[in-house]
């Protein structure tokens, strides 16, 4: 046996090349991260306040939302407090509590996505038996079923990375607690564990993903036989913002983790990560509701009731 110091902390590198531009940087993150919790926030205040908004699409959105919320908060907040104490250090059990709330509520956010598909294609292909299926009591399933499942598809690998014993150098190249970063430090074999989170990883993405784009396939040849021009449009309307963040979703993430965790340009990583945790988090209010006339009607409705009151 050897005397070995584990780690109990880690140093969170995160952009040390901004340098004089470190606070111009805090400012932009700090008004992405402010705009994309307002605007998810509001998204969450407008559907549970106007009655009009009480609809199956309205709900999941709702959902995604609160996933944006909760995995945003787990990592900016962190990074700009680093950046403006300029003390880096994240303590082991708040990094591995960051990687599982991110990664969970990215699992969230993948399964809502396609449950959204989904309700899409009922409404779009179906619509004559769209309310007898999308219940109340079914689209509360579907949703508890998102988030059930989004965290015990983490859980296991977050369990085993606890446990893991981090004896070595304890900075991580990274602005939060990302798997691959993590495992480079731990003093054991990772390689059980970067296959099984890789076969998790395709599998949940490509399995929701694929779900996804059956509902958008039916869903095309749908509007395409709609002989109305109007009532192509206003499908493609209902359908386009969705679709947008579907994209954004899957290209981000599939570049970043469909491949061992341990390998890959870091650098590319935290450039994408960062877009994907601040820049996109602050457009999807925008392109949920900019184009959609029943969230600004119930909007404009909800502050007249504020102000009025």
């Amino acid at each position: 046996m050897v005397n070995i110091t584990l780690v109990e902390e880690f140093v969170l590198v995160g952009f040390p090349q901004l340098h004089e531009l470190a606070m111009v940087f805090y400012t932009i993150v700090l008004l992405m991260y402010l705009l994309s919790f307002l605007g998810n926030a509001l998204i969450i205040f407008i559907v549970i306040m106007e009655p009009m908004l009480h609809t199956p699409m309205y709900f999941f959105l709702l959902n995604f939302s609160l996933a944006e919320i909760c995995s945003t908060s787990a990592e900016i907040p962190k990074m700009l407090t680093n950046i403006i104490s300029g003390k880096n250090t994240i303590c082991f059990s708040c990094c591995v509590a960051q990687f599982f709330t991110v990664f969970a509520m990215g699992g969230v956010e993948f399964l809502m996505l396609s449950i959204m598909s989904f309700d899409r294609y009922m409404a779009i292909c179906k619509p004559l038996i769209y309310k007898m299926v999308m219940t109340n009591q079914f689209i509360f399933q579907l949703a508890l079923v998102a988030w059930i499942a989004g965290f015990l598809i983490v859980f296991s690998q977050s369990v085993v990375i606890w446990t893991f014993p981090y004896c070595r150098d304890n900075v991580i190249d990274h602005f939060f607690c990302d798997v691959g970063p993590v495992l480079k430090l731990a003093c054991a074999d990772t390689t059980l564990i970067e296959l099984i989170g890789l076969i998790y990883g395709a599998t949940f993405m490509w399995g929701s993903l694929g779900l996804s784009l059956v509902s958008y396939t039916h869903i095309v040849a749908a509007i395409i036989r709609i002989s109305s021009a109007t009532g192509r449009t206003k499908a493609f309307l209902t359908c386009a913002s969705h679709l947008t963040v579907l994209i954004i979703f899957y290209t981000a993430d599939m570049i970043m983790y469909l491949r061992p965790s341990t390998h890959g340009d870091i650098q590319l990583n935290k450039v994408i990560s960062l877009v994907r945790t601040s820049f996109v988090p602050m457009l999807n209010p925008f392109i949920y509701t900019i184009r959609n006339s029943e969230f600004k009607t119930a909007l404009d409705k909800t502050m007249r009731w504020m102000v009025v009151f």
